[in-house]
Order: structure tokens, then C-alpha cells, then sequence
């Protein structure tokens, strides 16, 4: 259960990246700075978030086999 629910956060992190840096070429092609940066951060943000549910999907399954040879 909790294995499913990391991996769809891992691919809503992915499709916030991608339209994330879609608007932020977008932005930049158009000459908005203001758009470009706001999705720049989104694509800094959706990186992060992305790092962290991997590692927390792997952490979490590094306690589960842990765990079952105690």
C-alpha cells in the first residue's frame, strides 16, 4: 500500500517537471522573467520532491527487508 502510494507521488512529481519546464521555456522564449522564475522554481521543487519520494520509497524498503530478517 504504502509502496503504491510513493510511486504515484513519484509520477505526479515527474509530470510536475515536465510542465514545469515546458512554462519555463515558454516563459523564457516569450521574455517573461517573472514566469521563467516561478517555473523554474517549480522545477527545482518537483526535483526535490521527486529525490525525496525515491529515497523514501528505497528507505522504506530497506526497513520492510530489514525488519523481516529480525
Amino acid at each position: 500500500m504504502l509502496g503504491a502510494l510513493l510511486t504515484v507521488a513519484l509520477l505526479v512529481a515527474v509530470a510536475v517537471l515536465i510542465v514545469s519546464a515546458t512554462a519555463w521555456a515558454i516563459a523564457t522564449a516569450a521574455g517573461s522573467w517573472q514566469g521563467a522564475a516561478r517555473a523554474r522554481a517549480g522545477v527545482l521543487v518537483s526535483l526535490a520532491g521527486a529525490a525525496l519520494t525515491g529515497g523514501a520509497l528505497a528507505w522504506t524498503n530497506w526497513l520492510l527487508d530489514t525488519g523481516a530478517h529480525l
